[in-house]
């Protein structure tokens, strides 16, 4: 599996990509409402053979960033005509059903999740594209947490599990699509940790010592997704801090008089800033990056 290099060619290859798949989800949804379920699915199945053609097309001249991201638009080409196909058969009600998961069992969503991932783990082997990762990660997810969860804690227990399995998976593969395995990761346990804390001081300061522990991980493994998702956490936190610091009230009876800081969100801002420079100069010293190889 190749790693792909962020180039102005690779971008716009990208960019020009995931446009053209967000006009074709855009027609379907248009689609959807002029048509029944039978059309609607015969619609989604063009969609699906001209991105999936394209991708084959692309791939025959050697293109591969170009094959890759069709071959990426083609998997959820593909979720879309499933989950057409099966509204029309009556086993998913509506069109948003088919991606509603966390809901509790239900044969038709696990079916559709199940196929979902198979076009994923078979597009990412066909094509070798790392980008396509993303998705199976996600879908993998979703079915396990809807196969076995209702949604609420237990879902979130089963995030933060599925969450330290691909960050086991991710830390021990050398592969290209490793990367996102070390993003869903971050994402699912994060997620998880957010549901539980996510109200009061305490918890935001739980956020933050996660949110350290985020990046000085992502210093350890050279993953830099660990350290953008840490920076978020720690941004996060900063907002409620300076939300609840900037104001307050002053009690002169029998009157009450709010009062409002208007220094403090700078003040939290300005040291989550100099957090961050600290952080990064630690992580340089501790975890040195490797030196670039010769052209």
């Amino acid at each position: 599996m190749r790693k792909p290099r962020w180039t102005t060619a690779s971008y716009l290859v990208y960019a020009g990509g995931l446009t053209v798949l967000l006009a074709a989800l855009g027609a379907l949804t248009y689609l959807s409402t002029q048509y029944g379920a039978a059309a609607y699915a015969g619609w989604a199945f063009l969609v699906l053979v001209v991105l999936y053609g394209l991708a084959r097309a692309f791939r025959r001249q050697k293109r591969w960033t170009a094959a890759g991201i069709f071959a990426f638009a083609s998997v959820i080409a593909w979720a879309a005509f499933v989950g057409a196909l099966w509204s029309w058969f009556g086993w998913l009600h509506g069109s948003s059903s088919a991606v509603s998961g966390l809901a509790g069992f239900s044969v038709a969503r696990l079916s559709f999740e199940l196929l979902v991932l198979a076009a994923a783990v078979g597009n990412l082997r066909r094509f070798r594209f790392p980008f396509i990762a993303a998705i199976s990660a996600f879908v993998a997810w979703l079915f396990v947490t809807d196969l076995v969860s209702r949604g609420g804690d237990w879902s979130a227990v089963v995030t933060l599990f599925v969450g330290l399995a691909y960050l086991a998976a991710g830390s021990v593969s050398d592969k290209p699509s490793a990367f996102w395995l070390h993003v869903a990761a971050g994402v699912l346990i994060g997620g998880s940790l957010l549901y539980w804390w996510h109200s009061g001081d305490t918890s935001w300061s739980f956020i933050c010592v996660a949110s350290l522990v985020y990046v000085l991980l992502g210093g350890a493994s050279h993953r830099s997704s660990w350290a953008v998702l840490g920076t978020l956490g720690f941004l996060a936190a900063a907002t409620h801090f300076s939300a609840e610091w900037s104001s307050g009230t002053l009690a002169f009876s029998p009157s009450v008089v709010s009062t409002f800081r208007g220094w403090v969100p700078s003040l939290v801002f300005a040291f989550v800033g100099f957090l961050f420079v600290a952080l990064g100069l630690y992580v340089r010293r501790r975890h040195p990056a490797a030196p670039l190889a010769p052209e």
